[in-house]
């Protein structure tokens, strides 16, 4: 129904074009003298090219574009190419070119940038490169170019949408932090620890079945050549790595700076060869039981890249159902709003849980509110440790002192 619309709409333009040509002839006819004339044949060209123009067909003009940022941070700058090609060298006075994408985030930031005019003449091709500062995080696709030519004085005007869909992921950004297991429990009983976990490969306590992200140090080749299947070591210090981290998805103000300090733990623990349960509650829900390896660090990113403040019911209504949880001992919570439903369902949630650490993600010089200060201190007396964290602490969220 769209096309239909389109084709009418061309094929009155090009009825008008028509009509000025032979409304200007006949007036010269009828009127005479050189001033008509001279209107005529100023008029002949320019409707002779629109003429011609209405059936020179822009479908076949080819597009590519060349995203020149391989891999993005929130705040990062996109550089974007954009090469279209056609056959022909017909004249054409210029182009409009257009990103078309559904990105809401996109459109909001750079709307401007994504629309440029170019001045076309001859030549068969033509480059585009947009740069685009500070981009949101987010998965942003771009679905195609829209294309819009015109005659002299756009009497004739015809668009094109080429398809070319391809996808930006702007992954949040990584602090790096001083990291410190919250709790290390050995075969003696539990016991905080102010130092890193560091393998100590000299002292393996059996063996399991290989999990990918496993590393090559840590392979069995001894089991390896007897049973042709790969086994794992299993060394002391990886019976301390229970920690369980969750993510709090409701919309908060500082929504943002939670994903980044998420990112930044998980970061932390893979660099310093630890191992962690990851789990995000919103309206999906993503768990990964250990991550402790780059492939699996990556895939976590991806979900964090994407991720939106999309919770809408209590956390405690779906915590508490969730299965994952049953098993934690050491539990992390990054949270932007601690409420008293969270702070009784992660015991209940947690059957056997030992330890539960809250960040709380704050704005930088916040003042806490009567009610804040009233949630934090019943969680203390639950035995949470809780940390109040700005974005310029982040880096020492593990040694920060809990303040209220």
């Amino acid at each position: 129904m769209k096309g239909i619309k389109l084709s009418w709409g061309l094929g009155w333009r090009l009825l008008f074009v028509i009509f000025l040509l032979i409304f200007s002839f006949s007036f010269a006819m009828f009127q005479g003298g050189f001033v008509s004339w001279f209107i005529f044949y100023t008029l002949l060209p320019f409707a002779v090219y629109s003429f011609v123009f209405f059936f020179i067909p822009i479908s076949k003009i080819q597009a590519e574009r060349y995203i020149q940022t391989a891999q993005i941070r929130k705040g990062g700058k996109l550089i974007v190419t954009v090469k279209l090609k056609r056959t022909s060298r017909f004249p054409m006075l210029y182009l409009v070119i257009k990103e078309l994408t559904q990105s809401p985030q996109l459109i909001r930031h750079a709307e401007s940038q994504l629309k440029t005019v170019r001045m076309f003449g001859i030549r068969q091709t033509i480059e585009w490169t947009y740069e685009i500062d500070h981009m949101p995080r987010g998965e942003h696709t771009l679905d195609g170019v829209e294309i819009t030519v015109s005659d002299f004085f756009g009497w004739v005007r015809k668009s094109v949408v080429l398809p070319l869909k391809q996808t930006v992921i702007v992954y949040p950004n990584v602090t790096d932090m001083i990291y410190m297991p919250i709790e290390t429990r050995y075969d003696q009983g539990a016991a905080a620890s102010p130092f890193a976990i560091v393998k100590d490969t000299t002292m393996a306590t059996g063996v399991r079945d290989y999990q990918p992200g496993d590393r090559v140090s840590w392979i069995h080749w001894k089991s390896f050549a007897r049973t042709q299947t790969l086994r794992t070591k299993e060394f002391e210090d990886r019976q301390s790595q229970d920690l369980f981290i969750l993510v709090d998805r409701k919309a908060s103000d500082n929504f943002e700076e939670q994903i980044e300090l998420t990112a930044s733990v998980l970061h932390a623990v893979v660099r310093n060869q630890a191992s962690a349960a990851f789990l995000s509650l919103g309206a999906t829900r993503f768990y990964f039981p250990a991550i402790q390896g780059e492939d699996q660090l990556q895939r976590t990113m991806f979900h964090l890249a994407k991720v939106e403040a999309d919770l809408k019911k209590p956390i405690e209504q779906i915590l508490t159902k969730d299965q994952a949880m049953s098993k934690a001992t050491s539990v992390l919570l990054i949270t932007g709003d601690l409420t008293a439903g969270l702070i009784e369902a992660i015991p209940r949630a947690a059957k056997n849980l030992r330890q539960c650490t809250v960040f709380i993600v704050v704005k930088k010089g916040k003042k806490l509110s009567r009610q804040e200060l009233t949630m934090h201190q019943l969680a203390r007396s639950r035995g949470m440790i809780l940390h109040v964290l700005s974005q310029d602490h982040f880096a020492n969220a593990f040694t920060e002192v809990g303040r209220s």
